[in-house]
């Protein structure tokens, strides 16, 4: 069994703290030109990285979409942004997919949730 999270629909639960998270928030160009195999692929990668938690996706009507992964640790981090396959997305990304891009990374030291019975 895993230990990341899957919850498609439903937001993720609070992890035990603290942990950190990436927010990557985007505006996508027209066509698809691949991005939809490589961010499975890509999901399938990130999966594998030791303290990887989970992730959640959403995208407005508008076209902003923003992802936010969770990661146990820094050193999480920096081994998902050292995969070579990440980073020719990345590349991809800055000359096809995207139209802007902003990555923030946060340590969380709070967090709680819901879930109604």
């Amino acid at each position: 069994m895993s230990d990341h999270a899957e919850a498609p629909g439903a937001p993720l639960p609070a992890f035990e703290l603290p942990y950190y998270v990436v927010v990557f928030s985007s505006v996508r160009t027209a066509g698809d030109r691949g991005y939809g195999e490589t961010s499975d692929r890509l999901d399938a990668l990130v999966a594998e990285v030791p303290g990887y938690l989970g992730h959640e996706s959403a995208r407005t009507p508008g076209g902003l979409g923003i992802t936010v992964g969770y990661f146990r640790d820094v050193t999480a981090i920096e081994e998902w942004r050292s995969i070579a396959a990440h980073r020719d997305a990345q590349k991809q990304g800055r000359a096809e997919w995207y139209e802007g891009y902003t990555v923030h990374v946060a340590k969380v030291e709070r967090s709680h949730g819901f879930v109604r019975d």
